[in-house]
């Protein structure tokens, strides 16, 4: 798993509106959960690839600028793409099922 500066501050962001209206130290603790088990990246390259939704071109940002072979979205306008520079984007459930084969067949 990876995050950036732009995904944190997005969750952030999101995590302070009134739906959820976290208080500031619980979103404090949720970021650093988040920074011990994902891969801090700080993507170089912009990617301008989703019009509909340009926040979304900072996931992509991340997921190549770590490596990852997937993203795991259940987010339209990333799931259209389907595959950018190598990162594949699938659903969650489709996900799950691939790591249940794999381990199948183990």
């Amino acid at each position: 798993m990876a995050v950036s500066d732009s995904i944190l501050n997005e969750v952030e962001r999101v995590l302070r509106r009134p739906k959820f209206g976290w208080p500031q130290e619980r979103i404090d603790e949720a970021m650093r959960q988040i920074l011990i088990f994902a891969e801090h990246v700080e993507p170089k390259q912009r990617i301008d690839i989703v019009k509909a939704d340009t926040s979304d071109n900072r996931i992509l940002e991340c997921a190549a600028a770590s490596g990852s072979e997937y993203l795991v979205s259940g987010d339209k306008h990333l799931l259209k793409i389907g595959q950018y520079q190598g990162v594949r984007s699938v659903p969650p459930a489709e996900f799950v099922e691939m790591l249940a084969q794999q381990e199948h067949r183990r």
